[in-house]
């Protein structure tokens, strides 16, 4: 199962995001904004047209004290307990979410965290002595692995609201989320072309490979999810070798040529320039200095955006290695010797790709997801963001 590094892995994103955010936001807003209050509603609308009872759940860090815990309908926070070898159940913090066609409110605390989201059945969260373990449907005797449910992911603190839709981890339920600005208008994002949800199935079922593997399918028949490629590699559905030969293709041009990133739009002058030599990529700076290098990385490594491709919270390898991670689950590398290449018209059109992430994206009404982990470079993530938000949304889309 998914352990609390792995939570607390995300909820480092989810920060480091935020503090980009803000400093982007600097001079876009008017110079003083009213104070953040210490929670923000959230509007949960159910167009899902399913019959089953939906159960929300509000977990993750309490940005003041950085505590783990959940937060009830109120925006009331509650720490977990200590938890156990082996882990033990957590504290029942299901909020019973909107009927078909209707919508609710719940309060948002200034958090770091998911909005989880299950049909039918409540989820099973249990804790480990490190804290919360989350649902890790990977693994066949995980309890929640038979439960439809998904989550969004936010960050809320005293610099505004940043709220996204997240398949990282999978693909699961059709939802998109929004913000209510100040001034009354809104922003939404995640949300499906008509007829999305199978469109991306179906594509998946029609992907050689393996890749239809990935999908979860219930005894009864119900489609659950797909994982997430990271995921397939783990249990076998996709075979290690999946990127391979673009990872070698890559490999190959860049012994003889240079791969120039430019990991900033904002600072267009800071520049590094990757050269192959054997299994290493070094990169170096303008002075012609080594800043980083990197090992040829595996189809773990890519989908992951982890290991071989890990991206520190600093200024150098951090940005240059989330820029290999995008360009490779995209497949740019070798069509564009300038990274990151942030026009979509070119991703995703070698043979072999993510395709998992391009199902999803193709499938998207503004063609924004998350995708992999870092599928923010150039700005194509679904994520909404204000610094004085009036309040949040969440809206359950039809499934068909």
């Amino acid at each position: 199962m998914i352990s609390t590094l792995r939570w607390r892995a995300l909820a480092v994103v989810a920060m480091v995001l935020a503090l980009a955010g803000s400093l982007l936001a600097v001079g876009a807003t008017t110079p003083a904004h009213a104070a953040v209050p210490a929670t923000i509603p959230l509007k949960i609308t159910n167009n899902s047209a399913r019959g089953q009872q939906v159960y929300l759940y509000n977990v993750g860090t309490e940005l003041s004290t950085g505590r783990q815990g959940w937060a009830d309908a109120s925006g009331t926070f509650h720490p977990w307990p200590a938890g156990g070898n082996p882990p033990v159940p957590a504290p029942d913090a299901a909020i019973p979410g909107p009927a078909v066609g209707q919508s609710m409110t719940i309060r948002m605390p200034k958090f770091s965290g998911r909005i989880y989201m299950s049909f039918g059945q409540k989820l099973v969260f249990k804790l480990a002595t490190g804290g919360l373990v989350q649902p890790a449907v990977q693994n066949p005797s995980d309890p929640n692995r038979n439960i439809l449910f998904h989550w969004a992911e936010y960050t809320l603190n005293d610099s505004g609201l940043w709220f996204n839709s997240s398949q990282v981890d999978m693909f699961a339920v059709p939802y998109s989320v929004g913000v209510e600005r100040s001034d009354g208008s809104t922003a939404t994002t995640g949300r499906l072309k008509p007829g999305g949800y199978n469109g991306f199935f179906n594509a998946l079922r029609g992907q050689s490979g393996g890749w239809s593997n990935l999908i979860h399918t219930r005894s009864d028949g119900t489609v659950l999810r797909a994982l997430a490629p990271l995921y397939g590699l783990e249990t076998g559905a996709l075979p290690a070798s999946v990127m391979d030969n673009y990872i070698n293709r890559v490999w190959s041009k860049y012994t003889t040529s240079t791969l120039t990133v430019t990991p900033f739009a904002h600072q267009p002058s800071t520049k590094y320039y990757g050269r192959v030599s054997g299994d290493v990529m070094n990169f170096t700076n303008s002075s012609g200095a080594v800043v980083t290098s990197f090992q040829k990385p595996d189809a773990d490594s890519v989908f992951g955006c982890h290991k071989r491709l890990d991206a520190p919270n600093d200024q150098v390898r951090g940005p240059i290695s989330r820029t290999l991670c995008a360009g490779f689950n995209r497949s740019t590398l070798l069509t564009n010797p300038n990274q990151p290449d942030t026009s979509s018209a070119g991703f995703y059109q070698d043979a072999v790709t993510n395709h998992y992430a391009r199902h999803i994206h193709a499938q998207m009404a503004d063609g924004k997801a998350y995708a992999f982990a870092f599928d923010d470079v150039g700005h194509h993530e679904s994520l909404v963001h204000d610094a004085n938000p009036r309040q949040a949304l969440l809206t359950l889309d039809p499934f068909n």
